[in-house]
């Protein structure tokens, strides 16, 4: 099914009704460790008849700096029916990161071995930076065999794509690139296109995105497995173990605040190693690059990097995507199969299949759209990983 471009999703949002925002219960700067009484590993006060929709929160990369907006992100999926466990992780620190190794690993780990239930959602808090420390200490593919037994969806972008590359090419397992605890639940002011495209993406079996944007070639009709994620992070990947081996995939890729000729450079390494060859196209999501220029020519263009790198590897580029750190994201799954669709007006589509949904009859996923879309308040501006 289509979904209607984001700029009349956005108008048509601000009559739409729903849940009130939530006040957020804290108004500490601070990652401070939960009240003692008030939550518990299992959860705010989870109920056992949540067991279908018990979500584990993965605290892999950096900490959450304020406890409020942790606060009001497990809230929010509460209302909507979620069951969160693991709710401490939220809280941690240990220099940069949330918690020490041990602990991140455990978050992944204790489920792939089953020291922990299954859970039927796995996200991710937050993004930064750490996820990649603790790929080899992970049982890839028992966590997949586990997800796939029980159906369980696992959402997060940024760093915490490191954890869902490694799951596809370990556990055979596909994920979703979607939002996080801390970075889209948590806001105060929560963008009515991306609550609405996590419960589109995360319910629908057939799911479809539509891009507008027109292209400098006219996409071609193809289909095969969609995968990728973060440049940066893919690129740190190149040659071990935890990248995907996709033959005739269609790659995905975004990423925060890189000058052109360092997203080209990362790309020219995927190229060298042979990663870009293999796929049938490359699809480019936002690079948020804002007022960024190349400090020795203003000319050389995030469009100038896309043609270069078509030309070299001779695959199709696709831009306009709309995905990576920004307000407005959709959700869709990574290692699924997909399909690529010309439109008329010089875009494309995506359609996606083959992947593992949620029950929205036992959910209350409604509640998580706002009454109105605004944009992010001053102190969740640059936070959007």
């Amino acid at each position: 099914m289509s979904t209607m471009p984001r700029r009349h999703f956005l108008q048509a949002a601000a009559a739409l009704g729903g849940a009130g925002i939530l006040q957020a219960c804290g108004t500490s700067n601070t990652p401070i460790p939960p009240p003692q009484g008030s939550r518990s590993s299992a959860g705010f006060h989870s109920s056992p008849a949540q067991k279908d929709a018990m979500l584990r929160i993965i605290a892999c990369s950096g900490y959450a700096e304020r406890s409020d907006r942790i606060d009001l992100g497990i809230q929010r999926l509460m209302q909507a029916g979620f069951a969160p466990t693991n709710t401490q992780a939220a809280y941690r620190r240990y220099q940069r990161f949330a918690g020490h190794d041990s602990e991140r690993i455990a978050d992944v780990q204790d489920v792939a071995s089953g020291r922990v239930p299954t859970p039927k959602v796995l996200m991710g808090l937050r993004g930064g930076y750490g996820a990649a420390r603790l790929l080899p200490h992970v049982d890839w593919a028992s966590l997949g065999s586990r997800m796939r037994e029980h159906g369980t969806l696992f959402f997060g972008f940024s760093d915490v794509c490191a954890l869902q590359l490694a799951l596809l090419a370990r556990g055979n397992m596909p994920s979703f690139a979607g939002p996080m605890v801390y970075s889209e639940f948590g806001k105060y002011s929560p963008s009515a296109y991306t609550m609405q495209m996590f419960i589109d993406g995360s319910t629908r079996p057939n799911h479809s995105i539509q891009v507008h944007a027109i292209q400098n070639h006219t996409p071609q009709r193809m289909e095969g497995v969609l995968w990728g994620g973060n440049l940066s992070v893919i690129t740190s990947l190149a040659g071990s173990p935890y990248l995907p081996d996709i033959n005739g995939g269609i790659l995905f890729l975004e990423d925060v605040s890189e000058q052109p000729y360092r997203i080209e450079r990362m790309l020219q390494t995927l190229y060298l190693a042979g990663v870009l060859g293999k796929q049938q196209a490359v699809i480019l999501g936002d690079f948020r690059m804002g007022t960024i220029r190349d400090v020795y020519d203003s000319s050389y263009t995030l469009a100038s990097v896309a043609a270069t790198m078509s030309r070299v590897a001779k695959v199709p580029v696709l831009t306009g995507f709309p995905f990576g750190h920004i307000t407005n994201k959709a959700t869709f799954p990574l290692g699924a199969h997909a399909r690529i669709e010309p439109n008329s007006n010089g875009g494309y589509s995506v359609q996606f299949s083959q992947y593992p949904t949620l029950d929205a009859g036992k959910l209350a996923l409604h509640t998580l759209m706002p009454s109105f879309s605004t944009e992010p308040s001053p102190d969740e501006r640059g936070d959007l990983e």
